[in-house]
């Protein structure tokens, strides 16, 4: 992991981790960096989330790749999926996101793609880390008529929503959907993409003012869609997180369907329809065991990866798999987009629902989850770096194993986003997994503070 640059680009509080100084030095960074690789004058696309802090962070980037003489289109309020396939279809150098994925509104956060959609690979975000963090290479500031160019687009967002419409192989009416949008990314593309696909639909937390995204409502909150599909007898529910690059569901009873069973309920499908390549599906390590049993039932192989979709990904492209993802939600089909899509999800679950005809309630029967406790540990930034060597934690993690034996597991893994660490058992005893959960998480606090 980077000094700058976690699993998922840089995050912290804005105004005060993610600055508009540190805003300024990315943006002369990846200018000088994409001007190392090309003779040509880059172009880098930004887009962002609806908090109060985007459109300055958006200012201060987009000052300093213009400052070092990269010409910059705006693309407004969009998913981190529109960025990556944006970036892609318009044939430009490079694509910045301004998010912070699921967390509140005060966090912000920098995510930076390539031209082909993929996220920036290591060596390049530890190359612009090393221009901002460690002065290797001063920004070669521009003057005249090579000081870049700021345009807008009014186009990026039909050009994204119609390509996650095409995605859909059959007509969705007839399904009564609730969409829960976080008052997020998808306020700004899922009206246009669900009433282009002629569903019957109602939207709620669609209004961002600012403050409010992800605030009680979307994916990390999953209690109020639950309510309203239930009182309002919708067929399916939809939550997205803040950006918008990850989606949970519910049934018609509220029940939450969650990614491990969502990728279970499609994996199957594309194998009974011969789409799944090479037979196997890419998750993470904290998928629930649940999941894998599933998949050795119907024959469908599985390779688990770290936490984090860049690493799920990876495993896709070096192996020529098609679909994969994580049990937060973010699930990416490789045939249709470069990183996890809650949009695209949600259209491709559409899709099994109307060619099988069973409601999600029935389709999720697939997979049995095994009960699973998940702990998060408030650490400080040192104590998470001895998370690894920690005598105590490890006696304590490896005693917890012992006890579960072929029963279950125990996962323990600093968070490549917060001050966290995270402690996850499963196994089919749920006091047995909560006593030891516990006991792990008190040793943690107790020797990481």
């Amino acid at each position: 992991m980077g000094r700058l640059f976690g699993t998922d680009g840089a995050r912290g509080i804005a105004n005060r981790d993610i600055t508009c100084e540190l805003g300024m030095k990315v943006g002369r960074a990846v200018a000088m960096v994409l001007s190392d690789i090309s003779s040509k004058r880059p172009r880098v696309l930004i887009g962002g989330d609806t908090r109060r802090s985007t459109q300055m962070l958006i200012a201060s980037i987009a000052s300093g790749l213009c400052s070092v003489g990269s010409d910059v289109l705006l693309v407004g309020v969009v998913p981190t999926p529109a960025v990556a396939y944006l970036v892609k279809a318009y044939g430009y150098d490079a694509g910045i996101m301004i998010s912070a994925s699921h967390n509140p509104c005060e966090y912000n956060g920098i995510k930076i793609f390539k031209s082909d959609g993929y996220k920036l690979p290591d060596e390049l975000e530890e190359k612009i880390e090393e221009i901002i963090l460690d002065d290797i290479g001063v920004p070669p500031l521009k003057i005249g008529g090579d000081i870049g160019d700021i345009s807008i687009s009014n186009e990026a967002i039909d050009n994204y929503v119609d390509h996650i419409a095409s995605s859909a192989r059959c007509k969705l009416n007839g399904i009564k959907v609730a969409i829960d949008c976080a008052n997020g990314s998808a306020s700004a593309t899922a009206r246009n993409l669900f009433h282009k696909l002629n569903l019957d639909c109602d939207f709620y937390n669609c209004s961002p003012n600012g403050t409010n995204i992800n605030k009680d409502c979307g994916s990390t909150h999953m209690a109020y869609i639950s309510k309203v599909v239930k009182d309002n007898n919708y067929d399916v529910g939809f939550a997205f997180d803040g950006d918008a690059d990850r989606l949970l569901c519910v049934d018609e009873d509220g029940n939450i369907v969650d990614g491990d069973k969502l990728m279970a309920i499609i994996a199957k499908h594309l194998k009974e329809k011969n789409m799944l390549k090479n037979n196997t599906v890419v998750t993470t390590v904290m998928s629930n065991m649940g999941f894998f049993e599933m998949c050795r039932k119907h024959g469908i192989n599985t390779v688990q990866t770290k936490v984090g979709d860049r690493y799920v990904l990876e495993n896709m492209l070096q192996n020529g798999y098609n679909f994969g993802g994580e049990q937060s939600g973010h699930i990416i089909f490789h045939d249709f987009a470069s990183t996890g899509d809650g949009q695209l999800t949600a259209v491709q679950l559409l899709n099994v629902m109307c060619e099988t005809g069973k409601s999600l309630k029935e389709l999720a029967t697939v997979m049995e989850v095994f009960p699973q406790v998940l702990i998060n540990v408030e650490v400080s930034t040192l104590g998470k770096l001895r998370l690894d060597t920690d005598k105590e934690i490890n006696l304590a993690v490896e005693y917890a194993r012992k006890v579960l034996g072929d029963s279950g597991r125990v996962l323990v893994r600093a968070s490549g986003t917060e001050p966290l660490v995270r402690v996850m058992l499963e196994g089919r005893d749920e006091k047995l997994i909560n006593q030891l959960g516990q006991e792990i998480a008190e040793v943690i606090k107790e020797r990481l503070i």
